[in-house]
């Protein structure tokens, strides 16, 4: 990603911040909603654009700048050793969970069954990973990326393959606040990468929108959990029916 697309990200991670939608920007600029959007999209924007939004956000252009330089050090993924150093350490799994989801060091003290000793001593534990800065008070400022993530194949996606999948998919998924969509079709290799490119852009939304919401009071949210899965693949009991030779492999 270039510098200055990794500045509109930057901008727009801080309008969703405050709040601030297209169409607001689109008042600011004396420009129509559609407009604004297709900046963003090609985000190309004049320099007089991008501090008249800084502007209005009370932001400095020079303090936009250094957000998307701090954003750029954040971290995206974990070591491997890291990883495992969390997984073999189930009041440190939790608190890591926690921190990343946003909880404050109140907010895990009082949901969870962790005295504020213990709570501080996995705060150091998960500072001493780079995951966070532990500042005065106990306040938290998390060092992960926007868009960080579990390693594949590490040792925290197999723990939830292992232990979290099957307990995830024990349910009927018929309450207001649960969905299952099973999908099944065919698509070319061409056709499942744009697939692919659509969960990511789904991924990225819903990072938004819980960053969107991370100003509201913790009993206000819940935690959600979201499995978003492809695989060229088939149900093994249909394997024994294939005819010999075909070369449409799945595994």
């Amino acid at each position: 990603m270039s510098q200055a697309d990794s500045l509109i990200e930057t901008l727009k991670r801080q309008l969703r911040a405050q709040g601030k939608t297209y169409a607001d920007v689109a008042q600011w600029l004396a420009l129509s909603e559609a407009s604004v959007k297709r900046l963003f999209a090609e985000k190309h924007f004049t320099l007089s654009r991008l501090e008249c939004i800084c502007d209005q956000l009370n932001l400095e252009f020079a303090e936009l700048v250094q957000t998307m330089q701090a954003d750029e050090q954040r971290l995206q993924e974990l070591t491997h050793a890291q990883e495992q150093s969390i997984v073999d350490d189930w009041e440190l799994f939790l608190v890591a969970v926690c921190v990343i989801n946003g909880y404050s060091f109140d907010e895990i003290h009082h949901q969870y069954q962790l005295s504020e000793p213990e709570c501080t001593r996995q705060l150091l534990k998960l500072e001493r990973l780079k995951l966070i800065d532990l500042l005065p008070d106990n306040r938290i400022r998390r060092r992960v990326a926007a868009n960080f993530r579990w390693r594949a194949d590490g040792p925290i996606q197999r723990f939830f393959q292992q232990h979290i999948a099957n307990e995830f998919f024990r349910s009927r998924f018929d309450s207001d606040s649960e969905k299952l969509i099973v999908l099944n079709g065919l698509l070319s290799p061409a056709g499942n990468a744009e697939w692919q490119q659509t969960m990511q852009r789904l991924a990225k939304e819903f990072h938004a929108l819980c960053e969107r919401e991370s100003g509201l009071p913790i009993h206000q949210r819940f935690g959600t959990t979201s499995v978003l899965a492809v695989r060229q693949w088939q149900y093994g009991l249909f394997q024994g029916y294939k005819r010999e030779g075909l070369n449409n492999k799945v595994d």
